[in-house]
């Protein structure tokens, strides 16, 4: 990005504390902006993904209008490309629209497309990230500043815990669809697309503090998705493999 980040802008992206000899760097293709830490600059490299990926997509949908606008699951296609059918299974899996996966599903496609030119890799995708790293990394989860929570919660995972993917659902912040009110809903899991669709299914459930106990209780029904963590008001919940650390940006 050119400008530095205000209250409209991913001004997350410049908290995070790269390591000795690591570059970040920007892929963006309409929609689609990923913020991406490397080795080494892959930029021409991570372009080139997106743009096969946001092809793939726009070619599907011109095809199948219901995709873009369904609310709710759709069958599978086994003649979709994977993009595409990694978006419908996790869509099955946590009971809603296809299109509530697309940002943690090209984020992982993204980082296993740089896999070869790179041994570890974070890419983040409007708040969803997937990380393949090789030692304990501490991710922060932001919540707006009127939030107790704010600059306070991070979730610590041990080395051998990556692969991952971290998506974030939030009925105050971004511009995805929400039926809910939470301030953050957090959903780890080692398929980006799930834990993005997941992260938007408890959400959804959430309007009031009252409805983080339902949302919790949803949460081991949706299969292989490893933890969960909702804040909203004054309130939060926890459930799963996941270990909160105190946010390195407090």
């Amino acid at each position: 990005m050119e400008k530095m980040p205000g209250r409209g802008h991913r001004f997350y992206r410049y908290q995070h504390q790269s390591k000795t000899g690591w570059v970040a760097f920007q892929a963006k293709y309409r929609e689609t902006d990923l913020w991406i830490r490397a080795q080494k600059d892959l930029r021409e490299e991570a372009i080139a993904i997106v743009l096969n990926l946001r092809h793939q997509l726009e070619r599907y949908t011109s095809q199948s209008p219901r995709f873009l606008k369904s609310l709710e699951p759709l069958a599978d296609d086994p003649s979709a490309p994977r993009l595409v059918r990694n978006m419908l299974k996790a869509s099955k899996a946590a009971g809603v629209g296809p299109m509530a996966s697309v940002a943690g599903a090209i984020a992982e496609l993204v980082a296993v497309g740089l896999k070869p030119c790179n041994s570890a890799i974070i890419v983040e995708n409007g708040g969803d990230c997937y990380l393949d790293l090789q030692e304990e990394t501490t991710v922060g989860i932001y919540v707006e500043p009127s939030s107790p929570f704010s600059g306070k919660i991070a979730l610590r995972f041990a080395a051998e815990r990556f692969p991952l993917s971290i998506c974030t659902s939030s009925g105050r912040i971004g511009h995805s669809l929400s039926f809910g009110k939470a301030d953050a809903v957090t959903v780890v899991a080692k398929d980006g697309a799930l834990a993005d669709a997941a992260a938007t299914a408890l959400a959804n459930l959430v309007r009031t503090p009252f409805d983080v106990g339902k949302a919790l209780q949803k949460a081991p029904a949706i299969p292989s998705i490893q933890g969960a963590l909702i804040m909203i008001k004054d309130k939060m919940g926890i459930w799963g493999d996941i270990e909160l650390a105190p946010s390195t940006s407090a």
